[in-house]
């Protein structure tokens, strides 16, 4: 009997260098974050990465998993890009697909677009100075920001959901820590 799928355990999660640069630190501690969600997934099973925490909410590992693919994809690729790609998940008709529309999901390939979309970001980003601005788009049309403020932005949106993520572990298997 083949064993079941489990998500696999992250390579490596290092804290940003103390001594580096603006655009050094923001990226690494980016990474960091984004290491930290893998962190949380690891050694799961699909049914598991599924599973809410409590009645009465639906939040999910592998729902959190996939709004980050979306809000990597949103933030450095539509928005600092200027791509002009759709969200994987998400629809006019479906906003809340990324989290909501489990159905059916494949894990594994839900974590694989998650990482190519976390590669795809840092490519789209590298060749931007921190002070360029970006436009909107979307529901943010009208504002604008530079590359700095969505660094900035996307470790707070990883931060909080990394909050979410180490409860939602907890309740699955007990499993605790940064």
């Amino acid at each position: 009997m083949p064993s079941e799928w489990t998500a696999p355990p992250v390579s490596e999660r290092r804290e940003a260098d103390r001594l580096a640069g603006e655009r050094q630190s923001l990226e690494e501690w980016l990474d960091y974050h984004r290491a930290t969600l893998l962190t949380k997934c690891a050694g799961l099973t699909a049914e598991e990465l599924i599973r809410p925490a409590v009645a009465p909410s639906t939040l999910t590992l592998l729902g959190l998993v996939r709004h980050m693919t979306e809000v990597e994809r949103w933030w450095f690729r539509m928005h600092a890009g200027q791509e002009d790609i759709r969200l994987v998940y998400s629809t006019k008709e479906n906003p809340d697909a990324d989290f909501l529309d489990l159905a059916g999901a494949d894990a594994a390939a839900d974590i694989d677009a998650y990482l190519a979309e976390c590669d795809a970001a840092r490519a789209a980003v590298e060749h931007l100075d921190l002070d360029t601005v970006v436009p909107g788009r979307g529901r943010h049309a009208e504002e604008t920001r530079n590359l700095r403020w969505i660094f900035v932005h996307m470790i707070e949106e990883y931060a909080r959901h990394n909050g979410h993520a180490d409860l939602l572990r907890e309740a699955i298997d007990g499993v605790t820590g940064e």
